[in-house]
């Protein structure tokens, strides 16, 4: 409701996982490269970790962009709370295989039969699994272990992505068989106080504002509340947009960002 007054062309502080706001910090542009590089060079297993509302999410989003359609079959799992059946039947849904199986034995033929297929085709089978730190089923992880045994002699058949919070390292150290197959880990943290302001000012930029809308001191106060976590910060700026909108300002100052902190905490 705010966009026309601050001549933006769509909300730039959505916290749905758009590539098209994805911002390139070093951390960020770093985890990128080995993620890319772990399903291009087949490296069987990788991990990305990071603190809550970092753009773990919005950062798997952007590596599927990355990876050409015609030469990647890609399966995204969003919802990990699964028994070892419904999450093989998940994979092969996510690929594009609808199955009413609910033997273990056929549904891991049917993907080994379509990683093979997608091999033979020239086509990399890759499956991430998003929020995969509630998984709760260690049968479930086990499960994850053994996709890794489609392979060929030199190669394997399908690139696994685990995406999740710490607590996904944690569950992953105590399983030794799984902990052992991951080739590439990376732990993503939130933004420093130079970057949360590029962020700000990048959001706002694919948004249509070309020019800065938080003063310095707002956006030094948003980095001293968020402490750099992007999806606070979002919250944060979509409020404090909303609030200069009401009160008809022409830039968001600290006063106006210190008032929607104030309701943030419920400090009357």
């Amino acid at each position: 409701m705010y966009e026309s007054y601050w001549e933006l062309t769509e909300p730039p502080f959505d916290n749905s996982p758009n590539p098209k706001f994805f911002y390139l910090s070093p951390e960020h542009e770093e985890a990128l490269v080995r993620l890319v590089y772990t399903v291009r060079h087949r490296k069987g297993c990788g991990m990305l970790t990071g603190e809550y509302g970092c753009g773990k999410t919005t950062l798997s989003r952007a590596l599927i962009q990355r990876l050409e359609a015609e030469r990647y079959e890609i399966g995204l799992l969003t919802n990990p709370s699964w028994t070892p059946v419904d999450f093989l039947r998940e994979v092969l849904y996510q690929l594009g295989v609808e199955t009413q199986e609910t033997r273990k034995p056929e549904l891991l033929h049917l993907l080994n039969d379509l990683f093979f297929r997608n091999y033979q085709a020239g086509r990399d089978s890759v499956v991430i699994v998003d929020e995969a730190q509630l998984i709760e089923d260690d049968s479930v992880f086990e499960e994850l272990r053994l996709l890794m045994n489609f392979q060929t002699d030199d190669r394997f058949l399908m690139t696994l992505l685990l995406v999740g919070s710490p607590e996904l390292g944690v569950k992953v150290r105590r399983l030794k068989h799984l902990d052992q197959r991951i080739s590439l880990r990376y732990h993503l943290n939130t933004l420093d106080d130079q970057h949360t302001a590029s962020y700000i000012a990048h959001r706002l930029r694919m948004a249509g504002r070309p020019n800065r809308l938080f003063t310095e001191d707002a956006v030094k106060l948003i980095f001293d509340f968020t402490r750099g976590t992007p999806r606070e910060i979002n919250n944060l700026c979509d409020v404090a947009l909303l609030v200069g909108y009401s009160k008809r300002v022409k830039e968001i100052g600290d006063k106006i960002v210190a008032e929607v902190i104030k309701d943030m905490v419920g400090v009357s």
